[in-house]
């Protein structure tokens, strides 16, 4: 599993007229799930991910801060050859999506306030990054 994460201090997803998930003063965090990934390795990136030192030297889990949790497949593109990616390490839906399921289901037993984008939906995510400051979890 693959998790970018930044901090921000506004951002948003919206699917059609619909905000399904917005927060502030908190983390936007984009997720890729590959073909090996099991629950095990989604409650350890929910770990990692709450406990990262990111916010001013202070992690989620310390600020209380809110997250928004966004499906991204295209985390595993390759553009190694030419212009055009391969998308071949992206899990399948049937499988991603139990599995980001379950990295949000693992914040939120941490205590985080969650938010989520919409699975398989197009998606318009809005976000104002602050620092700015960005970091890519990977396990």
């Amino acid at each position: 599993m693959r998790a970018l994460v930044q901090t921000v201090s506004r951002a948003s997803v919206t699917v059609g007229d619909e905000i399904t998930g917005a927060i502030e003063d908190g983390l936007l965090v984009l997720v890729g799930v590959t073909h090996d990934d099991t629950p095990a390795k989604a409650a350890e990136l929910a770990r990692k991910t709450w406990e990262l030192r990111v916010l001013d030297d202070r992690s989620a889990a310390d600020l209380a801060a809110p997250l928004l949790v966004v499906s991204q497949f295209t985390l595993y593109g390759d553009a190694r050859k030419g212009r055009r990616p391969s998308w071949s390490a992206a899990a399948p839906a049937e499988v991603a999506e139990p599995l980001i399921e379950e990295y949000v289901t693992a914040l939120r037993a941490r205590g985080a306030v969650v938010e989520t984008g919409r699975f398989r939906a197009h998606m318009l995510v809005e976000s104002v990054n602050t620092g700015p400051r960005t970091v890519l979890l990977e396990l």
